[in-house]
């Protein structure tokens, strides 16, 4: 999750790690010396309530009887949605890496290292007990070109029994640098396919977007078929991978941009001052509604091939409302044997078809697979001169 204001970043690092502590590790380069002060833990509570808010969605609209034609309703559903720090050493010195600074937040050990050459970075890292795969080292002395120092973080395990923690618990850094950016390179090395980020953007401005590649939106507002309620995750899930390959090449997508002070419809409650102060957002007042605080969700797909370099970001000053919805509309069910019934079961006949052709279309889902999983009778849309012959007879 990034918080950004003119050169001020905050950075909150919120990982879905499986598999003991003692096996987990992070290298983050970072463009800048981290003090103590500017390293902290998280409440992973207010990320998921972000991200609750944020959200793809699913709202239900109910068709009026069409002989009475009564008020609509509507009704928003919510998603399916360690070993001692090492000090300076010669050894350290013979690899060229300076820990410049050590500490312990919470229950990680971490380390602020600067280094003059990739293969000595790597060796020291190795030597400290980080697994790093093949292919890093060209990587880490890409970042090393680039002036970056590197965060390096490991669980405590005395801290997280001393502390009570069963799950690993975000970590936060605020820093000041002119890059608006994320290195993602150095996690694809030993990734096992693609990876998901999904990235929480708070601004005084407006929206963020990435620079080094296109910014999509998510086709929304879409009429899916109504048997998709109970499965939301699942279509989703195919959704969002099928939006991935008709890109071709590396997209982010975007997926939720709204100003925090409010929402329509909410899939959560807005986020308080005090949550937004606790995600880093430093600008926001200390009691009462946010104020003045746009928010971005980013949903990126990414691999080795697609995505060659580091996502680089801008602020923009647009603040057009935008989030990923989908809607299911409830046929009435009462009866409809007035004369406005007929063209009604017509229009919902078809409007059924239309419904299944375009989840075929968004998930790359089979046609005569959806009809049959959701009940939906296959039938082509009937032609204008049908509909035309047919009213007149």
């Amino acid at each position: 999750m990034l918080v950004r204001d003119g050169d001020r970043t905050v950075l909150t690092m919120a990982n879905d790690y499986q598999g003991e502590p003692s096996e987990f590790a992070m290298v983050i380069p970072v463009p800048t010396f981290l003090e103590r002060g500017q390293i902290r833990v998280a409440d992973a509570a207010t990320i998921a309530h972000l991200d609750a808010f944020t959200g793809p969605r699913l709202v239900e609209y109910f068709d009026p009887d069409p002989c009475a034609q009564p008020r609509r309703e509507i009704w928003e559903l919510s998603r399916d949605t360690a070993a001692p720090l090492p000090a300076a050493s010669p050894r350290n010195k013979a690899t060229g890496v300076t820990v410049e600074a050590s500490y312990t937040v919470g229950e990680s050990d971490i380390q602020i290292l600067s280094a003059e050459e990739s293969s000595g970075l790597l060796t020291f890292l190795q030597d400290e007990g980080y697994r790093l795969p093949d292919g890093a080292e060209p990587v880490l002395a890409s970042y090393l070109k680039q002036g970056l120092r590197f965060f390096v973080a490991r669980v405590n395990l005395a801290e997280q029994e001393r502390l009570g923690f069963a799950k690993l618990r975000p970590l936060q850094i605020a820093y000041e640098s002119p890059r608006f950016m994320l290195p993602i390179r150095l996690g694809m090395v030993n990734a096992d396919g693609p990876q998901d980020l999904v990235v929480y953007a708070l601004t005084r401005r407006g929206r963020v977007e990435a620079t080094n590649y296109p910014t999509r939106r998510l086709p929304t507002g879409q009429e899916i078929p109504v048997g998709v309620r109970g499965e939301f995750g699942r279509f989703y899930r195919d959704f969002f991978a099928h939006q991935v390959e008709e890109a071709k090449t590396g997209a982010v997508f975007l997926e939720y941009a709204w100003d925090m002070s409010w929402c329509d419809p909410c899939a959560a409650d807005p986020l308080t001052a005090d949550e937004l102060r606790e995600l880093g957002v430093f600008w926001a007042a200390q009691r009462g509604p946010a104020q003045n605080v746009f928010v971005t969700r980013l949903h990126v797909r990414y691999d080795a091939e697609r995505f060659p370099a580091d996502l680089a970001f801008q602020t923009t000053g647009d603040r057009s409302n935008f989030q990923a919805r989908y809607v299911l509309r409830h046929a009435f069910d009462g009866d409809t044997s007035c004369s406005a019934g007929a063209e009604y079961r017509e229009r919902l006949a078809a409007r059924r078809a239309e419904e299944l052709a375009r989840l075929a279309s968004l998930t790359g889902w089979d046609p005569s697979e959806i009809a049959r999983r959701y009940g939906v009778e296959m039938r082509p849309t009937p032609r204008w001169w049908e509909r035309l012959f047919r009213t007149a007879n």
